[in-house]
C-alpha cells in the first residue's frame, strides 16, 4: 500500500503546510462551485458566469494596487457587478446586453490597473489573477473563503425551491407568488461568490472550468435536479483533487523543480469527466419528467 501511494503522490504531500491549506480551500470552493453551476445550466447563464470571472479580474488587479489581497478584489467587485447586470438586465429585459455593457467597462478598468500594477514591479500579478495558485493561498483567509462559501450554501438552500421553479418556468412561478426578481437578485450574489472564490484556484480566466464542467457533465448523466446537484459536486471534488495532486507531482516532472500550473490539471481533468459522460448513454428525459415536476411543486 505504501509503495502505491509513494508512486500516486510524491514524497511530503499531506505534510506540506501550502497542500494541506490548499486541499481544504479547494474542497470548499470546488462543492459551491458543482452546486451553483447545476442551476447555472438550467438557467441559461454561463455567460454571465464567464463575464463574472472577467470583473472580478478587475477587483483583483486594482486590490493589487492598492496592496491588499487579491481575494477582496475578486469578491468585492464580483458581487458589485452581479448587482449591477441582474439590476440592468431587469429593465432592459436582456441580461445578455447588461452582461455585454459591464463587462466592457470593467475589462477596460483592469487593463488599467494590470498595466499600473507590472509599472510598479509587480511582474508576477497578471499570472497570479488570471490564472490563479491555490497553493499560495494565505493560511490566514481559508477561514474566511469557507465562510463565504458557507454562508453562498446556505442561501441556495433557502432559494432552493422557488429558484428551481423559477428556472424551470418563471411564468408559472409568478402566477404562485414567487418574486422572481429578488429570487434571481440573491442567487446572482450567489453566483458571484462561488465565481469569484472559484478564481482563487483557477484565476479569472479559467474559473468557470469549475463552474461549468462538473455542472455540465451531471445534467448529462440525470435530469434530476438533486441527483445533478450530488454528481456535480463530486466531480468538482475529484477533479480539484486530482488537479492539486498531478500539480504537486509536476515538481519531479521535467522541467524539473518547477511544477506546472494547477488551473492545467483541474481544467483537464474537468474536460476529461465531461467527455467521459458523453459516452454514456443518455436516460430518457421523458420518464424522468414527472420528478422534475415534483420538485418544483410548491410545498
Amino acid at each position: 500500500m505504501n509503495g502505491t501511494w509513494q508512486f500516486v503522490l510524491a514524497p511530503g504531500f499531506f505534510t506540506n503546510h501550502e497542500v494541506v491549506n490548499a486541499l481544504w480551500v479547494s474542497t470548499a470552493i470546488a462543492i459551491v462551485s458543482g452546486l451553483v453551476g447545476v442551476f447555472v445550466i438550467v438557467r441559461g447563464q454561463s455567460f454571465a458566469g464567464h463575464a463574472l470571472t472577467d470583473l472580478g479580474a478587475t477587483g483583483a488587479s486594482g486590490a493589487v494596487m492598492l496592496g491588499a489581497n487579491v481575494w477582496y478584489g475578486f469578491l468585492s467587485f464580483g458581487l458589485l457587478s452581479g448587482a449591477a447586470m441582474e439590476g440592468l438586465g431587469s429593465r432592459i429585459r436582456n441580461r445578455d446586453v447588461a452582461t455585454g455593457l459591464v463587462l466592457s467597462f470593467a475589462m477596460g478598468l483592469g487593463a488599467l490597473f494590470l498595466y499600473i500594477d507590472t509599472q510598479q514591479a509587480n511582474a508576477t500579478v497578471s499570472m497570479l489573477v488570471l490564472f490563479g495558485s491555490v497553493f499560495v493561498i494565505n493560511p490566514a483567509l481559508t477561514p474566511l473563503v469557507m465562510a463565504v462559501g458557507l454562508a453562498a450554501l446556505v442561501l441556495l438552500a433557502i432559494l432552493y425551491r422557488p429558484l428551481l421553479l423559477s428556472s424551470v418556468s418563471p411564468t408559472l412561478a409568478e402566477a404562485r407568488g414567487v418574486p422572481v426578481r429578488w429570487v434571481s437578485m440573491l442567487f446572482m450574489f450567489v453566483l458571484a461568490a462561488a465565481v469569484e472564490d472559484g478564481a482563487l484556484v483557477l484565476g479569472a480566466l479559467l474559473s468557470t472550468a469549475l463552474l461549468i464542467g462538473p455542472a455540465a457533465t451531471a445534467v448529462r448523466l440525470t435530469s434530476r435536479p438533486g441527483r445533478a446537484l450530488v454528481w456535480s459536486a463530486a466531480v468538482a471534488v475529484i477533479a480539484t483533487w486530482a488537479g492539486i495532486v498531478c500539480s504537486y507531482d509536476s515538481y519531479y516532472w521535467p522541467p524539473y523543480g518547477r511544477g506546472w500550473p494547477v488551473s492545467f490539471f483541474i481544467a483537464a481533468f474537468v474536460l476529461l469527466f465531461y467527455l467521459a459522460a458523453r459516452f454514456v448513454p443518455e436516460r430518457s428525459r421523458a420518464a424522468e419528467r414527472p420528478s422534475l415536476q415534483q420538485e418544483v411543486k410548491a410545498p
